[in-house]
């Protein structure tokens, strides 16, 4: 059988229709009983029709990893708690004491925390770079790294990343990359296709898609997902199965919500771009985005999250938030509403001047993550916001 279209991988996963529930249940239990000393003796083999306790395995937690993996054409998923359970008992399967990572200064704000003030306090040094620099990555790999970890497009700066390159760079001297794919989502970019050794999720954002859970996601080869549940059986950042059930109805209608929001998405660009209140629009779908080709050729869409820059900096900004009545001023992405953030509110709070200008991210910067809606309403809403400005 040929290879299924990633929306039907997305509504059935990697299985063929059994019989019983057509919708996987939620196995609400922290833990399972066994008929006999044989069948546990099965279960610490490795049977995989067998559990002994959530935090371990579960089986809705099983069906969702499943299906992530046949999605990302990955050897194996694994689901925990958050996307920053997953950024770092990822990067924890990576790297060791004395080792060094490298990250991009692009990242989600968690992410760049976790690399610049978590790691160095349990002995692993780090260096955060401009995401242009990771084009010379070979000159920059030192004897300690071994790991480097990415976003492409990156958030909030919409930077495109040419991953195959990155990871090609990265392999040449055996360094290990980790990559989060949580804006493109497996529907536009699949990493692990590129080079990429574990892609991670935040599963809150587009996965889920309606703003009502929490949840995170490794997948890559068997071994490095091995390696990494290891870990969250002691660091303990499990999901819990009515999560990980609503993400499993979320993927159904993925491949849907992601191509809706990205037309979304081209449409407010196209109309901001002409604005004469806005400074620069930063989305990959347009010609004028520096690394629209790179796009173009490295996924399936440009994704539904845009940002802008305003004239007038961050005060202008905060009157075009304060002027929305449709989008709303909230925080994250990916779900069925249309949410406005302002980064230095949000992901990139606290940080210095210099900390911003590493990560592409003017203080003026708004961005616009695109729900389902119509484009003519959220247009109306932006324009009258700008009214205000």
């Amino acid at each position: 059988m040929s290879k299924r279209g990633i929306g039907t991988r997305a509504v059935h996963g990697s299985r063929d229709p059994r019989p019983g529930p057509l919708t996987t249940p939620i196995v609400q239990s922290s833990t399972f009983v066994f008929a006999s000393s044989a069948e546990m003796r099965r279960y610490l083999e490795g049977s995989e029709d067998l559990y002994l306790y959530t935090r371990y395995e579960n089986p809705t937690l099983r069906e969702l990893e499943h299906t992530l993996a046949a999605l990302e054409e990955g050897e194996e998923a694994l689901v925990l708690a958050s996307g920053m359970a997953a950024s770092t008992t990822g990067l924890l399967s990576l790297v060791k004491a004395g080792d060094e990572v490298l990250a991009s200064a692009s990242l989600y704000g968690g992410t760049t925390r976790l690399v610049r003030e978590v790691l160095p306090s349990l002995g692993v040094a780090s260096r955060i770079v401009p995401p242009s620099d990771l084009a010379r990555l070979g000159a920059l790999v030192g004897p300690r790294t071994k790991a480097v970890v990415v976003e492409s497009p990156t958030n909030p700066s919409l930077d495109v990343l040419d991953l195959g390159a990155v990871c090609a760079a990265a392999h040449d001297h055996g360094v290990a990359v980790m990559v989060d794919n949580t804006f493109a989502t497996p529907i536009l970019q699949r990493p692990l296709c590129l080079g990429a050794d574990l892609v991670m999720h935040s599963m809150t954002k587009s996965l889920g898609g309606h703003s009502d859970l929490i949840g995170g996601a490794l997948v890559g080869a068997r071994e490095r997902i091995e390696k990494a549940r290891s870990l969250l059986k002691v660091l303990g950042g499990c999901l819990d199965p009515h999560s990980a059930f609503l993400v499993l109805r979320g993927l159904k209608t993925l491949h849907l919500r992601v191509h809706r929001q990205g037309e979304n998405a081209m449409a407010l660009a196209l109309h901001l771009e002409s604005h004469p209140k806005v400074a620069r629009v930063l989305y990959p779908g347009l010609r004028s985005h520096p690394g629209h080709e790179v796009a173009r050729l490295q996924m399936s869409g440009f994704g539904g999250v845009l940002a802008f820059v305003l004239h007038g900096g961050l005060a202008a900004a905060e009157r075009f938030y304060d002027g929305l009545r449709l989008m709303a001023r909230a925080a994250s992405l990916g779900g069925t509403e249309t949410l406005v953030s302002l980064p230095v509110h949000t992901s990139h709070y606290g940080y210095t001047d210099e900390q911003l200008k590493a990560a592409g991210v003017d203080p003026g910067t708004v961005r616009v993550a695109l729900g389902v809606e119509d484009a003519a309403d959220l247009v109306e809403d932006a324009d009258r916001a700008l009214e205000g400005v």
